[in-house]
Parts: C-alpha cells; structure tokens; sequence
C-alpha cells in the first residue's frame, strides 16, 4: 500500500494528491457549517452595535462569499504539498524574453479568484454596516438619514471597485504598470477632468443636496418644467415620480444650479380667484356679493385672516371680483375640497343676492 501511495505522477506521490484531495473535499463538506459558524462569531462581536439587526440578516449576506474564501484558502493551503510538474510548464507566449507559461497562469488566475472573493465579502460587510444604520435611521422620523445611508454605501461601493480594478491590473501586468498608471492621473489629471466634467458635477452636486438638503426624499419639489415626488438621490442624478406618475431623472447639477421650489416646505397656500359679474348688477348687489363671500371667509375653519374680497375692475361687459385668501391645508385632495366649498358657497350668495355672471358676447363682424 505504501509503494502505491509513494508512487509518483507527473512530480508528486499518490499520497500528496490524496492529501490534497482529502482536504479540498472536507472542507467543501463542511463549508455550510463552517461559514455559519464563523459568520455567527463575528455576529456575536459585533451584535451590540445593532440589536434590531437578526443572526439570520448577517449570516446571509455573508454565506456565499465565506464558503468561497474557505475553498479557496483550503486549496491554495493543501497545494503547498504539491510541485508543479515541470512537463506541463508549457510557454503560452513570450513577453520581452520573459515567457508566460501555464503555471504563471494558473497562478494569475487563482490570485485573481482570491482577490474577488476577499472584494465580495468587503462589499457585504458594506451592505451589512449599510443596513445598520438603516436600522437606527428607522427610529426617526427624518427620512432624509435613508437616503444619506444609501448615498455612501453606494459611494464606497464604488470605491471598493476601484480599488479591486487596481488589484487585477496589479495581478495581471504587474506593479509597474500600476505605478505608471497612478503616475499618468498625475499628469492626465486635467485631460481626465474634462472628460469627466459632467460625472463630476453632477456628484459635486449630490454632495451638496445632502449637506444643504434644499430637499430631501419624499418631498414635493418643482424644478424646470418638471414637478414631482422625490423618490432617490443618487450619486449622478435624482429621480421624481411626476403628477402623471412618469419617473423623470434630473442630473443633480441640474437639482442645485436650477431655482428649485420645494412645494412641501410650504406653510400656507394661496388661493386667487376671479368673479365677473353681470354689468347691469347694481352696486349695492355688488357690495352684498363681497359682504356675503367675505362673512363666509371669516367663519371658514381652514382659510387664515388676512383674506381679501374686493371690486378689482370693472368694464362694459362686468364687474370683475377678486378674491385672495391663504389656507393651512397643504394636501392636495383637501386643498381642491375647499377651492369647491368657497365656489359653491359663492354660486349660493349669487342666487341669494339675485345677481348673474358676466356673459361675454362676441364682438360683431366689421362691415366689409
């Protein structure tokens, strides 16, 4: 049994390959258990951080990613017992006399595999921090921390991709070329700003709607020509659901360097509306219309003092009556239920008083 297991195969004895192998299967037996397990300890250590966050919640956003990296250390581990047989060390090409062979490649390739998964399990311990402080913004009633939180997760999530895009360029031409990298920003850096003048306003002005928060999301905001709920800021752009409930995404420059009214930060709204009523109407009508729409005013619960009714022109055809007054009500639905009260209790004062609305009369045609 021994002179089998001694036997050796392309470099290596049976018994290392079975090593190996032993290794590489047990640990993916047991990979589930171990990846809960170890994903349940670091939940211990941190758990005080966030007692609203489940065991389950953490465990599952770090599953996948732990059982990959354990595979991974298990076999770059258990091939440390095994020589790479020089026969198979085939040239794939030549690179300024220095040869690329399939063990440098295999090697690339599971350097590179490592790096992805170490990338994985960063970017879920973003999410897994992200979904902290969601859990603490929760508690409040300002929803504008939400959005804050998904801001920077994606902001570092973006960071992170950097950072694993300049790993693989380490792992597959090597430092130099990562320093000559880093060397050209230096001097592309005017070059790159141009090009990239949008993209970088546009998250320049991100940054400032966090921090000067003009708005924040679920606010109603008019900007342009557009008009909408604010649904999400994100690190290019933020996206409305408009009156007609179409989903409008406005570049944030566009969000901060534009005059922008944030209709749910009013306090009252305004309501004008305009009378004309019959020319032939005598003038103590007309004064009784305006008594009797402003008496209606003044016992209204929802329209504030300061209420205006008057006689603001007249012509041949009418006497014109404005009236102007402010209210509380910022809801929509509501807002169109009073401007319905006041015109029905003003089409009732019209018929109490005997007085008819202006009906206008086409001119006649000139005489050819």
């Amino acid at each position: 049994m021994n002179e089998f297991l001694d036997h050796i195969i392309l470099s290596n004895t049976i018994r290392n390959y079975c090593i190996v192998l032993g290794i590489v299967l047990f640990v993916y037996f047991i990979r589930r258990f171990l990846s809960k397990s170890l994903a349940a300890g670091l939940f211990k250590m941190i758990r005080h951080w966030s007692p609203e966050i489940s065991q389950h919640e953490f465990v599952e956003l770090l599953l996948r990613p732990i059982e990959y990296f354990l595979l991974l250390t298990a076999f770059i581990m258990a091939s440390n017992h095994l020589v790479f047989p020089p026969e198979l060390d085939i040239p794939i090409y030549n690179r300024a006399g220095n040869p690329f062979t399939l063990h440098s490649l295999l090697e690339v390739m599971l350097k590179i595999t490592f790096s992805i998964t170490v990338i994985w399990i960063l970017l879920r311990l973003i999410d897994f921090i992200a979904l902290i402080l969601e859990k603490r913004a929760d508690l409040t009633e300002d929803k504008t921390d939400n959005q804050f939180i998904v801001f920077f997760r994606d902001f570092f999530k973006a960071i992170m991709f950097i950072i694993g895009a300049m790993v693989l360029i380490h792992i597959l031409f090597g430092r130099d070329l990562v320093e000559k990298l880093v060397a050209g920003l230096g001097i592309g850096a005017a070059a790159l700003a141009l090009a990239a003048k949008e993209s970088i306003e546009n998250l320049i002005g991100s940054f400032i709607i966090f921090f000067d928060k003009p708005f924040r999301v679920g606010d109603s905001v008019k900007v342009d020509s557009f008009q909408g709920v604010v649904e999400k800021i994100g690190l290019r752009s933020t996206r409305l659901r408009t009156l007609e409930k179409t989903f409008v995404t406005v570049p944030n420059k566009k969000m901060v360097d534009s005059v922008l009214d944030n209709l749910s930060l009013r306090t009252q709204q305004r309501v004008a509306m305009k009378m004309e009523l019959a020319a032939d109407t005598p003038a103590d009508k007309v004064a009784g219309v305006a008594k009797g729409i402003r008496d209606y005013l003044a016992n209204h619960q929802d329209v504030a003092p300061g209420y205006t009714v008057t006689v603001f022109d007249f012509n041949k055809d009418s006497f014109v009556l404005q009236i102007i007054f402010m209210t509380n009500i910022l809801d929509g639905g509501l807002y169109l239920n009073l401007r319905q009260d006041v015109n029905l209790a003003a089409i009732r004062i019209l018929s109490e008083q005997g007085v008819r609305l202006a009906v206008k009369t086409d001119s006649p045609p000139m005489a050819s």
